[in-house]
């Protein structure tokens, strides 16, 4: 039977501005870091993306390394674009990157125009797309000058290959100066894209949110549930099917100590205790900020993706919960969880 989106899809989401655009941003939003690449299965990657649309999900996000390999995440989501989603095209937010290395040579990763536009190009072909609607320079190259890299941004926008710019990781300095350069060259920075959850919290020790909400920037936060540390999945250690439990991945083995796990198990306490699942406190905690325009929330299976989606039924701390959840942090010493 040929997909036909929800009727009620626009009934429980929150949508939220982002920055000071015009653009609104589902709260969350479903990445296609991990299991949609050419490895995964086809069926549960479509399966997800339309359950995901489904439940108000407008936002896809991507970039030209996802996979593995590299690249077939992109292929993945432009299949279920010309089956299933290219009539609704006009309701979608879909963003890739180009920063980390994608082919041989000088010209196959970082910063530069010559690099980020021919990536760019390669994933609307991957994609079968004539636009993303935002561009994102996945991370700041040392060595490529700032106003080369934000030039091939402005003009990703006004060659129509994408509607907003963006960057993600920068830091709160480069973000300023990055800004600075866009809104001079006439195509301000739509969004940031940082690491943050409730075991990462350098973009409010370092002054990023401070710097996005002075440069009216938004924020969309990947890896809200630390690489699912902060689900249920690690309650009772770690699983032998795991993230942690794999020679690969972000998610190390070192970084799931004792004390963390003991750390999860007290803020699964407090969610029990707001009527909610470890996984939607962490993203609740993420969204308690202002200046976050969405969680970028990754999946394996459908089910979590309605799960996420539940946090949205309380998004709000009191004082006490506040400071309970941050004396268990004040017990964290290790490495942040990206």
């Amino acid at each position: 039977m040929p997909y036909q989106a929800a009727k009620q899809r626009y009934m429980q989401m929150t949508y939220r501005r982002t920055g000071r655009s015009g653009l609104l941003l589902p709260a969350i939003s479903l990445g296609l870091w991990h299991n949609f690449g050419g490895v995964d299965t086809q069926t549960n990657a479509r399966e997800m993306v339309l359950r995901a649309f489904d439940l108000g999900i407008t936002h896809f996000d991507l970039a030209n390394n996802y996979g593995p390999p590299p690249g077939s995440a992109e292929e993945t989501f432009g299949k279920i674009m010309a089956q299933d989603l290219a009539p609704y095209r006009d309701e979608l937010i879909i963003s890739t990157k180009a920063g980390y290395y994608m082919w041989p040579g000088p010209y196959g990763e970082w910063g530069s125009r010559k690099y980020l536009i021919a990536s760019l190009d390669q994933s609307l072909k991957r994609m079968g797309i004539p636009y993303v609607d935002i561009f994102y320079s996945h991370r700041p190259d040392p060595n490529t000058p700032l106003d080369e890299t934000m030039m091939a941004l402005d003009y990703a926008v006004r060659s129509g290959r994408a509607l907003y710019a963006g960057i993600s990781t920068y830091s709160a300095a480069q973000t300023r100066e990055a800004a600075r350069i866009m809104r001079e060259l006439g195509t301000p920075i739509l969004t940031h894209q940082p690491a943050f959850n409730i075991f990462n919290r350098w973009i409010e020790e370092q002054g990023l949110i401070s710097a996005c909400d002075e440069q009216g920037i938004g924020i969309i936060a990947f890896s809200p549930l630390a690489q699912g540390l902060l689900t249920n999945k690690y309650l009772r250690g770690v699983p032998k099917d795991s993230r942690a439990a794999k020679s690969h991945g972000f998610l190390q083995r070192e970084q799931v100590s004792e004390s963390r796990l003991s750390m999860v198990n007290r803020l699964n306490a407090i969610a029990l205790e707001r009527g909610q699942s470890l996984a939607q406190m962490a993203i609740a905690w993420v969204l308690r900020h202002p200046q976050m325009s969405s969680a970028l929330v990754g999946a394996s299976k459908v089910s979590q993706i309605e799960d996420n989606v539940g946090a949205l039924a309380n998004l709000n701390f009191s004082a006490d919960e506040l400071t309970a959840i941050e004396a268990i942090l004040a017990l964290d010493t290790e490495d942040p969880v990206w």
